[in-house]
This record gives C-alpha cells, sequence and structure tokens, in this order.
C-alpha cells in the first residue's frame, strides 16, 4: 500500500518540567539511566524527554520508594520531562511467565520468579508514584503475527483497561510527589492505540480512545516483527484519526531514516532503544550510513567517527580508539558509542525542526501540540 505522508509538524508541549521542543525523540531510561551516560551528558546533547520503564522501576527499586525520595525526577537528578510507560509491553515480552485475564495481567518477575499481579489501577498508581510528566494507560501489546479472533480479544483488554485507567488517573492524579495544588502542574495521561495488524482494529481502537478524551495518543504494537511497510501502513491509518491539537507518539522505533519519515508524517514523538543497544555492540549511526567499528578495516583509521557530526565524541576520538576499546571491552567503548548514537538521532529530530520552522505557515491548530490543562 502506497502510503501518503500528510506532512510534518512542529509543536510545544508544556509539562510540568519542560517545554517540549517537537517532533521530539525520547532515550530510552529503562532503570532510571540511559545506558551509559550520565544526566548531565544528556542534557548537554539537548534530550528533552526521557523514557523510564514502569515494569522495571516497579520491582527494583519499588515506586513506593521512589516515591519517598520525591519521585523519578529527584532520584535520578533528572530536571527535564519523564515519560513512563505502562509496562504493558514488558509483561508481554515475558509471554512463558505471564497470564492475561480481564482483570488484568499476572506474571513472574525476571528478576526472582516472584508473582505479581497488574492491573490498570495498579499500573497508574505505580507511575503516579513514579512522578513522571507523561504517564501512559495500561493496554496488551499484540503480537505478530496473530489472528484476527486474537487481535479481537486483545483490543477488547486494551479498550477496557484504557477507560479503567483513565478513570483512576483522573481521581488520583494529585497523589503524585511534586503535586502543588498553587502551582497549576499536573501529570498527563496518554491512550495506546492497538489492534494488531487489522486496520478495521485500529480505526475503531483510536476512534475509541479520541471519544474518552486523552492528554495524548500513542500507537503501539508496532515493531514487533512486522515488516516496515506494515508498519507504515497501521501508522497512516490511525495518524488522521487523532486530535490535531494533541500530541501522537509512535512507540519503540525505529532505524534513524526510520524516524525521520515518521515525523515528517506528521507524528510528535517516538522513542527507541538501538541508538543504546546498538552502541555497545559496536555499531554507530553515521551520515555515511552504519558503521560496525569492530571491524578490522578502523584498527588504524584517524579520522573522526562521522566526519559530519560535530558530538563530543566526534570532535575528540578517531575511529581507531573506539575499535580498540570495544577490542579491549574497556566500558568507555559504551560510553562514547552511546553518546555519539543519541546525539545523531537528536540531531535529526533537530534537524527536522529546522526544516519544518521554514515551511510555508500553518493554522496555530497544526502548529501546536499543546497538552490541555486539567
Amino acid at each position: 500500500m502506497a502510503v501518503t505522508a500528510p506532512g510534518g509538524r512542529r509543536g510545544r508541549m508544556h509539562l510540568p518540567h519542560q517545554t517540549v521542543e517537537t517532533p521530539v525523540f525520547m532515550p530510552v531510561g529503562t532503570q532510571g539511566t540511559v545506558k551509559a551516560v550520565a544526566q548531565d551528558v544528556l542534557e548537554s546533547l539537548g534530550a528533552q524527554l526521557i523514557l523510564g520503564n514502569t515494569y522495571h522501576l516497579y520491582l527494583r527499586p519499588g515506586h513506593e520508594a521512589i516515591r519517598r525520595m520525591g519521585g523519578l525526577h529527584r532520584f535520578m537528578s533528572w530536571p527535564r520531562a519523564l515519560l513512563t510507560d505502562s509496562g504493558g509491553f514488558q509483561v508481554f515480552s515475558l509471554n512463558a511467565l505471564r497470564k492475561v485475564t480481564a482483570d488484568g495481567v499476572q506474571f513472574r518477575s525476571h528478576l526472582d520468579g516472584s508473582t505479581h499481579f497488574f492491573t490498570p489501577e495498579h499500573a497508574i498508581d505505580v507511575q503516579i508514584a513514579l512522578g513522571a510528566d507523561i504517564c501512559m494507560a495500561f493496554d496488551e501489546c499484540t503480537e505478530y503475527p496473530a489472528e484476527r479472533s486474537r487481535a479481537e480479544e486483545s483490543l477488547r483488554n486494551t479498550m477496557a483497561w484504557a477507560g479503567r485507567s483513565l478513570a483512576h488517573f483522573r481521581a488520583h492524579r494529585h497523589n503524585v510527589p511534586w503535586f502543588d495544588p498553587n502551582a497549576g502542574r499536573t501529570q498527563c495521561l496518554f491512550g495506546i492505540v492497538q489492534g494488531g495488524m487489522y486496520r478495521d482494529l485500529r480505526r475503531q481502537c483510536a476512534e475509541r480512545l479520541v471519544e474518552m478524551d486523552f492528554d495524548g495518543y500513542a500507537i503501539g504494537g508496532l515493531s514487533v516483527g512486522e515488516p516496515r511497510a506494515l508498519t507504515l501502513e497501521m501508522i497512516a491509518e490511525v495518524l488522521p484519526l487523532l486530535p490535531k491539537d494533541k500530541p501522537r507518539y509512535v512507540m519503540g522505533v525505529g532505524y534513524p531514516d526510520e524516524i525521520e519519515q515518521y515525523a515528517r508524517m506528521g507524528l510528535d514523538m517516538m522513542d527507541c532503544v538501538l541508538p543504546t543497544r546498538a552502541a555497545r555492540h559496536g555499531l554507530l549511526f553515521t551520515s555515511e550510513g552504519r558503521l560496525n567499528i569492530k571491524n578490522r578495516q578502523y584498527a588504524e583509521d584517524q579520522s573522526p567517527p562521522d566526519p559530519a557530526c560535530d558530538c563530543p565524541v566526534c570532535r575528540r576520538y578517531s575511529r581507531a580508539y573506539l575499535r580498540h576499546l570495544m577490542q579491549s571491552a574497556e566500558p568507555l567503548s559504551g560510553t562514547l558509542n552511546t553518546i555519539h548514537n543519541l546525539a545523531y538521532y537528536l540531531a535529526i529530530m533537530e534537524r527536522v525542526r529546522a526544516s519544518l520552522e521554514t515551511q510555508p505557515a500553518v493554522t496555530a491548530s497544526q502548529r501546536q501540540t499543546p497538552i490541555p490543562s486539567p
């Protein structure tokens, strides 16, 4: 199917801890840390919004411990914006360790085998305790491939859980650790569009979530093994149904060319573990293509990883040195590779934002993606 892109848009999200310029790429900080990179470095690279993982932080150190320490921002010393996922994808990935019912999901911890039960209400309570600027409704991620009957069953859970998540969030969000009734700051909750790879199910989910009136909308259940063309088809099916005046987020994607394409389609937010995970295995993203720094050809290459990149790594270090660190299994290897890859991803979004500023003027509602006040 040929996908027609409606065009990117430039906007701002006014969040409690940061006004975020969109479109934006969010580095993944699963356990309260973007692997191998300190928070001050992330700030210097221009990261505006980091994603934390509800499932992992619930298990360790525990959401109540983080609440007692003032919330995740204070715990990890991150003054800018945070988003926490619902934990649904991690529970989905446990596969044999989980059991899904209409009420929620029972799962066994990957750490110690202990049994836990996540309901939509509990997932929201955990996220309120963590205190992220943006929370996500509890959802069920549908595997690929999935029979239609399986996708329909999963979708029923997601839509029912979305309503329960929203009701519980609205009743309890004043319990966030940093809540100040005089400051006008509040958490936001996004709904997640599921439906497998079935266009009509995706439309049904999107339309129902829009009726519920979430603060923003995510497209989930992608990058689970489906071909890229199918990913694009599902995004193109859902995107026109989502409100233009609210943020639109595609979850868990992708390669550099993909995130640029999605931004130019009109998506405002995206995240992916790829730049950090690839870095730890020696794969660097550059203007000249993907570079495997472990290759022997770089053993005496004194050029920077990417001659067109102005990140701290490319300004200072050579390909030969980065290869040496990888070959020596030095911890600094993962740090430097990750800094470069994140800088590369963040620069893509900065370039897209700049190009959108120079496009012909559009209406205010198209240029803005505000999160409304409660």
